[in-house]
C-alpha cells in the first residue's frame, strides 16, 4: 500500500513535469488545430470527426508532423489552479503562490471574448455530433470547473485577481447559455451556440452558482442553481445512475461523469443547500461505488464495461472518494491510488498515461486530459489526508 509520503513524492515529480512544460501541452481532441487537416476536411463534419477520433485513439503522437503545437488549455489551467491552491493550503509553501499567479495570468489571457461575463472554452476547434465548435467557444463545463478553482483559490489564498476573474462568471451562465425549461426547473446548454443539454454540464454550472451565491450573498443565484440542479436530479434513473445527456443517442452511463454529477450535488450539501437532494445523492453514491471498480481497484469506464480505462476514471474517483471518512471509502480510495500508480504512472518521466486498453497503453502525455486531472485527484487525496 502506498504511503502518503510516496504519494507526495509522485505529486512532486508530476509538478516538475508540468512546470517543465510551462503548463502547455497537447490534447486528445486537438486534431483540428492542424490547418492542413482543417483544409482537407472540406467543412465536412464527418471528416472532421474522423480526424479527431483518429488522433485521439492513435498511440503514436503524429501531432508535430501535422503542425499541431502545444498550447494552454483553459480547463487544464483551472484544474492546476485548484490543485496548487489546495497544496498551498495544506503545506503553507509560498512557492505555490508564484505558480498560482502564473496560472491566473494564463486564465486572464484565455478568457473567451464577447460574452456577458468571463467564460472559457478550449484552445482548439472541435466537432461534436451536433455542431462544429470553434476555438475558444466557451462551455458550461470548462467555465464551471475554472469557476470552482477560482473560488478555492480566493478562499485559500485571498488572491484578489482570482476574485476579479470569477465575479462575472454568473452573468455568462445566466445570459449567454440556452435553457431547457419546465414549470419548476431549467437545464443549461453545453455552450451558447447549441441546445445540447448534458447533465454533468448543467449540474456543474448549478453547483458553481450555488457556491458563488452562498459565498457572496447572492440568494437569487442560489434560487436559480436549485432550479438547474432539480432538472438533472429529477432525471436520475431508478438505480441511482444518470445517463450522459437528454438525447436518445446519449444514454450511456460512465464513471467520471457520474463522479462529476455527485460532486456537484455535494457542493450543494457543503453549502447547506442540499437537504432535498440527500436521497438521490445517496443512491448515486451507492451506484458509483458498486458499479465502477474491480476488486483490485481497477476503475471501469462504463458501469457494464471495463475498457478502455481512461485516466479520468481513477482521477475522479480519488477526488471524489478521498473526502469520505468511512472505512469502505478509504479502502476503495487506497485500492484506486495503488492501481493508478502501478499501472498508469511513468516513474522515469514523472507523468501519467492517457488510457489502457486490452491491447496496451496509450502513453502520450496530454496536459489537460491526463496530467491536470490526475494532479487534481492526487492533490485532493493529500488535502483530505492532511485535514483528517
Amino acid at each position: 500500500m502506498l504511503s502518503i509520503g510516496k504519494i507526495k513524492e509522485i505529486v512532486n515529480s508530476l509538478q516538475k513535469h508540468i512546470e517543465n512544460e510551462k503548463f502547455k501541452g497537447w490534447d486528445p481532441y486537438d486534431a483540428l488545430n492542424s490547418s492542413f487537416l482543417i483544409f482537407v476536411s472540406l467543412r465536412n463534419k464527418y471528416i472532421r470527426a474522423a480526424f479527431t477520433q483518429f488522433f485521439r485513439i492513435s498511440k503514436i503522437n503524429l501531432r508535430p508532423i501535422f503542425g499541431i503545437k502545444k498550447g494552454y488549455n483553459p480547463k487544464g489551467i483551472g484544474l492546476f489552479l485548484e490543485s496548487y491552491s489546495k497544496l498551498y493550503k495544506v503545506s503553507g509553501n509560498r512557492a505555490y503562490l508564484n505558480q498560482i499567479d502564473e496560472l491566473i495570468n494564463i486564465l486572464e489571457n484565455t478568457v473567451s471574448i464577447g460574452y456577458s461575463g468571463n467564460c472559457w472554452g478550449y484552445n482548439f476547434p472541435w466537432q461534436s455530433k451536433v455542431v462544429f465548435k470553434p476555438r475558444w467557444m466557451p462551455t458550461t463545463v470548462n467555465t464551471a470547473f475554472i469557476g470552482h478553482a477560482l473560488l478555492y483559490c480566493y478562499e485559500f489564498t485571498g488572491n484578489l485577481r482570482a476574485y476579479e476573474l470569477l465575479k462575472s462568471i454568473p452573468e455568462f451562465m445566466l445570459n449567454d447559455l440556452n435553457r431547457l425549461e419546465t414549470n419548476d426547473s431549467i437545464c443549461f446548454s453545453y455552450s451558447p451556440m447549441d441546445k445540447e443539454f448534458v447533465h454533468n454540464a448543467n449540474m456543474l454550472g448549478a453547483s458553481f452558482l450555488c457556491r458563488f451565491g452562498k459565498m457572496f450573498s447572492r440568494p437569487e443565484l442560489v434560487e436559480i442553481a436549485h432550479k438547474s440542479l432539480k432538472y438533472s436530479v429529477d432525471s436520475q434513473n431508478a438505480d441511482g445512475s444518470w445517463h450522459f445527456a437528454v438525447l436518445k443517442t446519449h444514454k450511456w452511463v460512465d464513471s467520471f461523469h457520474t463522479g462529476f454529477k455527485l460532486e456537484s450535488i455535494r457542493w450543494f450539501i457543503e453549502a447547506g443547500e442540499g437537504d432535498k437532494y440527500i436521497h438521490s445523492y445517496n443512491k448515486g453514491v451507492i451506484f458509483y461505488k458498486d458499479n465502477f471498480f474491480l476488486k483490485d481497484g481497477t476503475p471501469k469506464y462504463y458501469h457494464n464495461k471495463v475498457y478502455p480505462i481512461d485516466i479520468h476514471a481513477p482521477a475522479e474517483a480519488l477526488y471524489y472518494f478521498s473526502k469520505f471518512k468511512d472505512d469502505s471509502s478509504k479502502e476503495l480510495t487506497q485500492r484506486v491510488v495503488n492501481w493508478v500508480v502501478n499501472n498508469m504512472y511513468d516513474s522515469d518521466k514523472g507523468y501519467f498515461y492517457f488510457r489502457k486498453s486490452k491491447n496496451g497503453i496509450n502513453k502520450i502525455s496530454y496536459i489537460r486530459w491526463t496530467q491536470s486531472w490526475i494532479l487534481r485527484g492526487l492533490a485532493e487525496y493529500i488535502y483530505n489526508y492532511e485535514n483528517v
